[in-house]
């Protein structure tokens, strides 16, 4: 059974910079977290144990199976959570919105409705450094679970294996962030075209604002015209204490309705606060039957400064490289 998790996690995720940087990752767990650190340096933190809100709001936005802090090469977060605008951002999470499960439209994402939710089951595996391979990380399993029905019956809806591998490379924190659901219900689940939703979504700090922050995708825009636009990567930057920090999310060329689309927001939305969703389901609906398996796979990078277009471009066509030549042959077959 390991074995199999071993592949899910890390075949399709091959790396070809070499490794650097003295410290060794280590991943530890408690019975609230899976930490990981580069020697006394945080890198991420995934919430095993549900995080309770602010005290002011409402307690149904607690919640479990998230990523915070993610941090830059020094150890700053570059995550937010609980925003006053909306609760429901955690870090790094992925969730399902708009949805029809049977006579039900339970939404995943929007804790307040009460209608559904992510949560984190159990530690499925851990992998730590060795002397031929430094890199760490997990799989855990997780569900969405609906609340159906005037009596709010709880149907688990969605298993996954969410697995995260880290490793240090060229001064860069890399997460490569894999999701396989499977759909564990008597019926289909009804994925319709909706603006965000799925895929992975990110909240940057809550100080990162229009006056000292951006986006940057592949296609070269930027906060103001990137919604709803393609991309096979996006970079998003923002102060930290000692200078700036980039996040840079690559998307798979195997995922669904690739290059993929991307919810966004503008200048005028909260004060231009940087979040951030890469929606598989933004222009075409998706139906996932019962029993069927689907997965979605990203690269996270972060690093120092702003955003350098030429050297996100040639490490994205490094990570995705023999997915990206499988589709390039497919395109000029006859």
């Amino acid at each position: 059974m390991k074995s199999e998790y071993l592949r899910f996690l890390f075949l399709g995720f091959i790396l070809t910079s070499p490794l650097c940087g003295a410290e060794r990752l280590q991943v530890i767990e408690t019975d609230k977290a899976i930490t990981i650190t580069r020697g006394d340096i945080m890198v991420l933190t995934y919430h095993k144990a549900e995080v309770p809100p602010p005290e002011k709001a409402d307690p149904i936005y607690k919640r479990s199976g998230f990523i915070h802090p993610l941090c830059a090469p020094n150890g700053e977060p570059i995550t937010g959570i609980h925003p006053s605008d909306h609760y429901h951002h955690l870090g790094l999470w992925h969730a399902w919105v708009k949805t029809k499960h049977g006579k039900d439209t339970p939404d995943f994402w929007n804790l307040r409705g009460r209608t559904g939710r992510v949560r984190y089951v159990k530690t499925l595996f851990l992998k730590e450094s060795s002397d031929k391979d430094s890199s760490v990380g997990f799989v855990v399993e997780q569900e969405q679970v609906a609340y159906k029905g005037q009596d709010k019956k709880e149907t688990i809806v969605l298993k996954e294996q969410f697995g995260i591998r880290v490793e240090y490379v060229d001064g860069e924190n890399r997460v490569e962030y894999r999701i396989k659901q499977t759909n564990v219900s008597s019926e289909s689940l009804i994925l319709p075209a909706y603006r965000y939703g799925g895929g992975l979504a990110y909240r940057a700090p809550h100080h990162w604002d229009r006056t000292n922050s951006d986006y940057l995708t592949s296609e070269g825009l930027d906060r103001t015209n990137s919604h709803a636009t393609r991309a096979s990567w996006v970079a998003m930057w923002g102060p930290t204490v000692k200078g700036l920090a980039t996040l840079t999310v690559m998307i798979h060329p195997e995922n669904r309705d690739f290059p993929q689309r991307l919810r966004t927001w503008p200048p005028s939305s909260h004060n231009g606060a940087i979040f951030f969703n890469v929606v598989p389901t933004q222009e075409k609906a998706w139906e996932i039957k019962p029993g069927e398996q689907i997965t979605e796979s990203y690269l996270l990078t972060v690093s120092d400064g702003k955003p350098d277009k030429d050297k996100i471009e040639k490490s994205w066509k490094e990570w995705a490289g023999d997915a990206l030549g499988q589709l390039e042959s497919l395109k000029k077959s006859p």
